[in-house]
């Protein structure tokens, strides 16, 4: 077999090399994480291997593709307006702000930008952790308006992060209660807790509640909160971590779960 050619390309946030004949369909793909070449006939194994010889790092494995996992088979049967993976960090308050943008001049910054920036600036951290055996869902829905920011699920487990914008400005916290700057103490964490014990609820898992600081000046904390994890945005990576408690299959299998929006509707 001749005229094949290699095709990088991302999947699921893993890089995939693609094995394609002339007219562009498929051959084969080699899927570095897991060092395996999949052949889609067993008869072009000599010619795949030799156009991916130059990118083959170490030992391979060579076969057929596996077998679908039920979390697979869900995820392609899964509408895709029920799909929240392809939310961006701080979805809803982008599409609030398409939707009503506000007054062109205002005396004081607009909250819901600032919010954004909080999400944003969490979201990029958290996507970051993508290569490691993570995933992040964004602007989670919960009935009632309520949403959880973000929701990390790894090896480590899985986190309901909450981003809370405090650039340059003195966090304080005592117990339940957060005070950014000069605002009047609100009580964020007992939300937080309560938000993540709705998620454990929905997906039969404990979800243990983060608070993320995008940029604070200072963090003081008075009472130590009971049951929630409070990081910097710098610190995120903290997470990945963390003693590994979920085996791959359970990340996959959970992540396939809480990605769609019906999961989320009997909370």
């Amino acid at each position: 077999m001749s005229g094949l050619r290699v095709v990088p390309a991302f999947r699921h946030g893993r890089e995939r090399l693609y094995v394609c004949r002339e007219d562009g369909s498929n051959v084969a793909w080699y899927d570095r994480e897991t060092s395996r070449v999949n052949l889609l006939g067993q008869d072009s194994e000599d010619a795949v291997l030799h156009v991916l010889k130059p990118f083959l790092t170490g030992p391979v494995t060579v076969g057929p593709p596996p077998v679908p996992t039920p979390a697979e088979l869900a995820r392609l049967t899964l509408h895709p307006d029920d799909d929240l993976a392809p939310n961006r960090p701080g979805e809803s308050l982008l599409v609030a702000l398409d939707r009503d943008p506000g007054p062109a001049h205002r005396l004081r910054p607009d909250p819901r930008r600032r919010a954004l920036t909080a999400e944003e600036t969490v979201g990029r951290a958290l996507d970051a952790l993508e290569g490691a055996g993570w995933h992040t869902l964004h602007s989670v829905p919960l009935p009632g308006g309520a949403r959880i920011h973000h929701l990390l699920i790894g090896p480590g487990g899985l986190f309901a992060v909450h981003a809370l914008y405090a650039r340059r400005t003195r966090v304080m916290v005592a117990g339940a209660m957060v005070t950014v700057g000069r605002r009047a103490a609100e009580p964020l964490l007992r939300r937080l807790r309560a938000d993540a014990d709705r998620a454990s609820y929905a997906l039969t898992a404990e979800v243990r509640p983060v608070l993320a600081l995008a940029g604070p000046a200072e963090v003081t904390v008075t009472a130590e909160p009971r049951g929630v994890r409070i990081l910097q945005d710098t610190e995120l990576t903290a997470l990945a971590r963390l003693g590994a408690v979920l085996k791959p299959a359970d990340v996959e299998a959970l992540h396939g779960m809480a990605r769609d929006r019906n999961t989320w509707g009997r909370v």
